[in-house]
């Protein structure tokens, strides 16, 4: 699968460049921008969570990690990482477990972290598990407009053992 419909058909009606670059089969972000030579802090990793108010997809450098506690303080929800099923559902006519970088095409609200802002170029996974987009990363934050943003991604602690 090269991405999926609804966001060839978001990105077909912007009008703004991109290009796809594909890869080996990948089964998570950080995999994907190994295989493609893409640092972490230029993928764009989205991630579902979930309330009693419902879905929010949250955008960050895959170099990070969405700050639950940070990001509901700032939407004042209660929020939690989705299941794998959860999102196998509503995403549905996407690759099981492949949530794309663009949710408005499902209606879903996103919001991204400040650290995407001032890239020069953005990558994000578009449905499936062998394909990337790249875009410049002023126009990838136009398509995720009227996206709310704040900074709400840390940075990973690493196992000192490892």
């Amino acid at each position: 699968m090269a991405i999926a419909k609804r966001v060839a058909d978001l990105l077909e009606a912007s009008g703004l460049p991109y290009e796809i670059h594909s890869h080996p089969r990948s089964h998570h972000s950080a995999q994907a921008a190994r295989c493609s030579q893409v640092p972490l802090e230029r993928l764009a990793k989205p991630v579902l969570l979930t309330d009693e108010y419902g879905y929010v997809v949250a955008v960050v450098p895959a170099a990070r990690r969405v700050d639950l506690h940070r990001l509901g303080a700032q939407l004042h929800r209660d929020l939690e990482l989705a299941s794998e099923a959860e999102i196998d559902s509503l995403f549905g006519d996407c690759e099981p477990g492949a949530l794309p970088g663009l949710a408005q095409p499902w209606e879903i609200p996103t919001v991204y972290d400040d650290a995407l802002v001032g890239l020069p170029e953005v990558y994000f996974e578009a449905g499936g598990h062998d394909d990337l987009v790249r875009m410049r990363g002023p126009d990838y934050l136009a398509l995720l407009e009227p996206a709310l943003h704040g900074p709400f991604s840390e940075t990973p602690r690493r196992d000192p053992e490892r």
